[in-house]
């Protein structure tokens, strides 16, 4: 085994570790599936989730070809790029604290859905936590010379491989809520709740 190859599997380890603390703490992405779990089920909230994993790690893969230079260089686009994800987020916390209780098959009485594979994945652009990720993790486990593109692979693969099932607990704990809530009231205070968490994350962008 090469030089290189035993520094590639010295870094999963690690690497798990690192990606299982960013993926399981609370952070946007999380108050959102909490929130969907509990409104819509866990078998409607997948797209969501896969949509978070793939976003995250097209991310990451961006800020290894140099995303994270050219907002260096042009630091303007950066926060062009928090404004409008701070006034999604506040919008997507509106629409979660807004959010009519579903009916037993997991359907908003407004017909309104959880987010779509796209919007969850076009979001990690906007999310501080996810930038969080994707720059430490380039820059703390990846190889310098060769062994970089590989390295690269390998800390988006832990990344990707660690980061679904992660966010799936809080789905999962979303679902287990929302079987406990059995009047308006009870889903009218969780929705409020779950609302309110969700804007409190724009201070993480904005700040």
């Amino acid at each position: 085994m090469s030089v290189s190859a035993a520094e590639l599997l010295a870094l999963t380890g690690p690497m798990m570790l690192f990606a299982f603390s960013m993926s399981a703490t609370p952070g946007p992405n999380n108050m959102m599936l909490t929130a969907s779990g509990a409104l819509y089920g866990f078998r409607r909230t997948l797209p969501h989730m896969l949509g978070i994993s793939i976003g995250v790690m097209v991310l990451m893969m961006a800020v290894a070809m140099g995303l994270n230079a050219v907002f260096l260089q042009w630091p303007a686009l950066q926060q062009g790029l928090k404004l409008v994800g701070s006034l999604y987020l506040l919008w997507l916390a509106w629409k979660i604290a807004t959010a009519p209780a579903p009916d037993r098959l997991g359907v908003a009485a407004d017909g309104s859905g959880p987010l779509t594979f796209w919007q969850a994945a076009a979001f990690q652009f906007a999310n501080p936590k996810a930038w969080v990720m994707a720059i430490s993790g380039i820059a703390s486990f990846t190889l310098s010379g060769d062994a970089f593109i590989a390295s690269v692979v390998v800390v988006i693969g832990v990344m990707g491989l660690v980061n679904l099932p992660s966010i799936a607990l809080w789905a999962g704990f979303g679902v287990a809520l929302g079987r406990r809530l059995k009047t308006p009231m009870h889903w009218r205070l969780f929705n409020l709740v779950m609302g309110g968490l969700t804007a409190a994350c724009v201070s993480l962008i904005l700040l």
